[in-house]
């Protein structure tokens, strides 16, 4: 199989993502020498054109040294740019035992309020879960600026303590430290664990989501379904992958894969069972779960992915936006209830290098 290595641009619903280069360096620095955009901390903008061009500079290393960075933020209808925004690997110290992955962003003034901000910090954490596995992602946030509080949430990132900055003021309050969700790939449940993924299957089937049963069925149906998936774990021919939260360790998210008798087929893996906690919605977690599937079954060899999706949930345009395009349609194939026959849609995605359709 080859080996796919991590992409350096993204695309987001209404930007494109790419890394910096030299032309980009007049917008950098105006970005980053705008009093407007610093209200929260007036004293972290560059005090210079000089400096904010040293910062550039930086910010160019780091995507030579360790292959990702800061991102420049165009809006995909204007081709203007909108804003900087990534990841910048932080190595451990005395307050942070172990590195981590810095999330930060900054809009121009003018596109502030638009929710930019927003989608280019998901997309960042996302592909930090499915690139960069090695390190969490954090976001250092100070507790009173409620934008970037909301932001840190809403890309599925959790409070787990605070820090003093090397910037901050003396009399400065520390930041709140913002935690990416683990990901663990697991072949065997333990008993704590299998309670929460039980209880999380039987609130997304009453919450309406679209996982082998339908509202009202029973908690012991669920019980036998997934006694029936560690009995594929067992024999070796699935794995679940958990979405545990960064800040207690809850389960908020699994999906299976599940490897076919076929051996024609041994380089695929279908996806089952994708669910995320339903209190939750909202907050990323459903793509960070994609991320997590990807990033343990690309380490797996598998090359192809493929997942069915019940017609007449609307799910087609998440997973689309995950990579996956539809390969087929079977009409009336699984039935919700007398009267209520829905499409059972198969979708597909390359893990590799390749291309799905050449």
């Amino acid at each position: 199989m080859a080996v796919m290595h991590a992409p350096t641009s993204a695309r987001t619903a209404r930007l494109d993502l790419s890394p910096p280069v030299e032309a980009d360096r007049a917008d950098w620095i105006a970005l980053h020498r705008d009093p407007r955009t610093y209200e929260h901390a007036p004293h972290a903008m560059a005090g210079s054109d000089e400096q904010a061009s040293a910062a550039f500079d930086v910010a160019l290393a780091h995507w030579a040294e360790r292959g990702f960075g800061f991102w420049v933020a165009r809006e995909r209808a204007t081709a203007q740019v909108v804003g900087v925004g990534g990841l910048r690997h932080v190595v451990g110290d005395a307050d942070a035992a172990t590195d981590f992955h810095n999330l930060s962003y900054r809009l121009a003034f003018d596109h502030l309020g638009r929710g930019l901000g927003k989608e280019l910090a998901r997309a960042a954490v996302a592909y930090a879960v499915e690139w960069l596995p090695d390190v969490p992602t954090c976001a250092l946030v100070k507790g009173h600026n409620a934008a970037s509080v909301a932001t840190a949430w809403a890309c599925g990132l959790e409070p787990k303590g605070t820090r003093v900055l090397s910037d901050d003021l003396p009399d400065e309050p520390p930041s709140v430290v913002f935690h990416s969700p683990c990901v663990e790939r697991l072949t065997a449940f333990d008993d704590d664990t299998r309670a929460q993924v039980l209880d999380l299957w039987v609130r997304v089937t009453e919450g309406g989501g679209a996982v082998g049963f339908v509202p009202g069925d029973s908690r012991e149906r669920h019980d036998e379904a997934l006694a029936a998936h560690e009995g594929g774990m067992a024999a070796g021919a699935q794995v679940a992958v958990v979405l545990r939260s960064g800040e207690d360790g809850a389960v908020v998210g699994i999906g299976f894969w599940v490897r076919g008798s076929n051996p024609l087929l041994g380089h695929t893996r279908t996806a089952y069972r994708i669910m995320t906690d339903p209190a939750r919605r909202g907050r990323n977690l459903g793509r960070l779960l994609m991320s997590a599937m990807h990033r343990v079954a690309r380490a797996d060899g598998v090359e192809v992915a493929v997942l069915g999706v019940r017609g007449g949930t609307g799910t087609e345009a998440f997973y689309e936006s995950s990579g996956y395009v539809v390969t087929g349609r079977t009409p009336g194939m699984i039935r919700v209830a007398p009267g209520d026959d829905r499409e059972d849609i198969t979708m597909a995605r390359r893990l590799d290098d390749r291309p799905l359709f050449p």
